[in-house]
C-alpha cells in the first residue's frame, strides 16, 4: 500500500510523523512524505520520500518566518497568534493543492498530523 503523511512542519510533529512513516515503511509499506518546501531535510534525513506542496505560498524559509513572532508571545497569544494569523493560511493552500499531489502520487491512504485539520 502506498500511505501519505501530511505534518505541521515542526519538529515535535514532524519526529513522531517520520518514526511512524518509517515503521509502516519497515512493514513493507511504500511511503510518501507530503510537506512544505522546508521540511524536506528532516523527511529525507529519515530516508523517506518527499514531495513538495503549497512551494509558492510557502517558499524555503517561511517556516521559519511564520514562527518567529511567537518567540516573543507568551501562553494563551501563542494560541491565539497561531490560530489566527498562521493556520488558516495553510490550511487553505493545503486544502487547494493535497488532491493533486495524492493524484500525481498515487497515494492509497492517508495520514494526517491532526494539527493540520484546523
Amino acid at each position: 500500500m502506498k500511505i501519505g503523511f501530511v505534518s505541521m512542519p515542526v519538529t515535535g510533529h514532524l519526529n513522531p510523523m517520520t518514526a511512524l512513516a518509517r515503521k509502516l515503511q519497515s512493514r513493507g509499506n511504500e511511503v510518501v512524505f507530503i510537506g512544505l518546501p522546508d521540511v524536506e531535510p528532516i523527511v529525507r534525513a529519515s530516508n523517506l520520500n518527499f514531495v513538495p506542496f503549497c512551494e509558492k505560498e510557502y517558499p524555503l524559509g517561511s517556516v521559519a518566518k511564520g514562527y518567529a513572532p511567537l518567540a516573543k508571545l507568551h501562553g494563551l497569544d501563542v494560541v491565539e497568534h497561531s490560530a489566527r494569523e498562521m493556520h488558516p493560511g495553510r490550511c487553505k493552500s493545503a486544502l487547494e493543492h493535497l488532491p493533486e499531489k495524492l493524484a500525481e502520487t498515487g497515494v492509497q491512504a492517508l495520514v494526517i498530523d491532526t494539527a493540520v485539520q484546523e
